[in-house]
């Protein structure tokens, strides 16, 4: 498919003020809905269209999996810190949480300093994170650690709350006024022990998956800086591929957890719909999903283990079935004999051969271990991509109407061009598609009653190159949003965990493989992507830029 050119700078103003007139936004309208296949999602046949969804609730192929484990012990291939080796040293006394914490908070800076930046906080929570990591120091000294967190560095996404700092969503209009509350989930982090640095940054709202912010000075890709990072939670991305934390929080609504967890080459996951509370979180609608990015799937599992749970102030979460606590944690030792993974040919052949051999290698390493690979066809998977786009665009539109009838001239370029072009898409439209939404959650319902686990490549390629000019304007690439999102939706549609893993280098750049899990179903996702650790199919690879936390008591 022939996509628009890339858009950024002078052209990108220019384009930004024809948006303003209706005529622009009309003819923006029609090449947006070209770009990105949603003239086509017309001409998709009635059979796919169901009811317009009655909830969000993710829809199981079947009842949860009953899995006998293999006891086997995790295994990570990593050079940076982790959760497991920081805990080690605290407990030995070889660490101090207090080091750690004043080496982060020094790294970070160090990194933001460098040409092209590679800084992956956008406010720091210096005084806030140095008593915290005094407090956990003196817990370890009196052998009474909250948990198996406690005093390990994390950042969060700027677009959920935390207590003290600003929740500005990548944007620079919105006041840059203290939080009065952490988020639910940052809350449930902090009460186990866990350091908040600071915030990362993020795209304007979330609304490009590119990593380029004309309100930020965005971290290029330590890996290649010459080269995009993925978003929207870029900067959670960043700090843990540098290896600053061994986790982060993300947020994910057409795979911004994911794009610049396999851009970055570290794991990361999107929880199922309800999950992880969004209480505190800016993100409205039906597909954003709170979830962690670490640098191995033990620290992944430990970080869901920490923020999810049922909250009175988020509905969604009522819908969890119970689970014993540890589950997650204890999936990593499961392994994957019997394990039947669905692989869709249909959706594999349009990934770029870099992708789809690194991915397929990985899977074939699962298969020597005992896992079976089946052929599946998934027919609505292509349209997921155009569904996503109306169904995000238009919630986002709508939800930020004060903002965009207030502030829109404040708002950066591409987002002006984008939500310009969004206010010709009709009420009818975006029901018909929720009506196609139905369908593909049925159609993955029915898949999963035969296979555990579906494998799809993260992206379609390893990350993009960028100017300066893209990343100190923002940039419009229509190319760049496909290469990013085609694979990603599907599961942000139906609500369904989804996993990337790290499985190989592109020369210098990273790539991801994504392993999607029935609804609730997180163990499986996170037994198959520990066991690809466990046999070297994945690993977090040092980047060209670096940090370094670790500094002796």
């Amino acid at each position: 498919m022939r996509h628009s050119p890339r858009f950024s700078g002078t052209p990108l103003k220019s384009l930004a003020r024809i948006a303003h007139t209706r005529v622009g936004a009309i003819a923006l309208e029609k090449i947006l809905r070209a770009d990105l296949g949603v003239d086509r999602l017309a001409r998709l046949p009635d059979r796919f269209r169901l009811d317009v969804p009655l909830d969000t609730r993710p829809h199981p192929g079947r009842p949860p999996r009953q899995w006998a484990s293999d006891d086997l012990e995790p295994v990570w291939r990593t050079w940076a810190p982790t959760s497991a080796s920081l805990i080690a040293a605290y407990g030995d006394g070889s660490l101090s949480p207090r080091a750690v914490a004043e080496k982060a908070l020094a790294e970070a800076r160090r990194l933001a300093k460098l040409t092209p930046t590679v800084g992956p906080i956008y406010d720091f929570n210096d005084e806030v994170a140095l008593a915290e990591a005094e407090a956990s120091a003196a817990r370890w000294r009196e052998g009474r650690p909250l948990g198996p967190l406690d005093g390990v560095p994390w950042v969060v996404k700027e677009e959920t709350a935390v207590h003290g700092l600003p929740r500005r969503a990548g944007t620079r209009f919105v006041p840059a006024t203290p939080e009065p509350h952490d988020a639910t989930a940052v809350a449930r982090a902090r009460a186990g022990g866990v350091i908040t640095l600071g915030t990362s940054p993020m795209t304007e709202y979330g609304m490009t998956p590119n990593g380029a912010n004309a309100n930020r000075v965005m971290p290029h890709n330590p890996h290649a800086p010459g080269h995009i990072a993925g978003g929207s939670s870029t900067g959670s991305g960043v700090a843990v591929a540098t290896g600053l934390v061994p986790f982060a929080l993300g947020v994910d609504g057409g795979g911004s957890i994911r794009i610049p967890a396999a851009l970055n080459g570290v794991f990361g996951i999107k929880p199922t719909w309800g999950r992880v509370s969004r209480s505190g979180d800016i993100s409205t609608g039906t597909v954003a999903h709170v979830g962690p990015l670490a640098n191995t799937v033990l620290d992944l599992a430990f970080a869901l283990e920490a923020v999810s749970g049922y909250d009175g102030e988020d509905p969604q979460t009522l819908a969890a079935p119970y689970r014993d606590p540890g589950s997650f944690v204890g999936a990593v030792r499961r392994g994957v004999r019997g394990l039947v993974i669905g692989v869709p040919e249909s959706e594999w052949s349009q990934a770029s051969e870099p992708v789809a051999r690194a991915g397929r290698a990985a899977l074939a390493a699962l298969e020597k271990e005992g896992a079976k690979l089946v052929p599946i066809r998934l027919e609505l998977a292509e349209a997921a991509l155009a569904i996503g786009v109306v169904v995000i665009a238009v919630e986002a539109r709508a939800s930020l109407r004060a903002e965009w009838s207030n502030h829109r001239a404040e708002m950066s370029d591409d987002l002006q061009v984008t939500f310009a072009a969004l206010d010709g898409f009709s009420a009818v439209e975006y029901l018909d598609a929720c009506r196609l939404r139905t369908g593909l959650r049925r159609e993955m319902a029915r898949t999963f009653q035969s296979v555990d686990l579906v494998a799809l490549p993260s992206t379609v390629a390893p990350a993009a190159r960028v100017s300066e000019t893209d990343m100190r304007t923002g940039f419009l690439d229509a190319s760049v949003i496909n290469d990013l999102c085609r694979f990603c939706f599907l599961a942000n549609l139906t609500g369904l965990p989804a996993l990337s893993a790290p499985v190989g280098m592109s020369e210098d750049l990273p790539v991801g493989l994504q392993l999607v899990g029935d609804a609730w179903d997180e163990a499986t996702v996170l037994s198959a992507a520990a066991h690809l650790e466990r046999v070297g199919a994945a690993a977090l690879r040092r980047p060209r830029i670096a940090a370094s936390i670790v500094v002796p008591a």
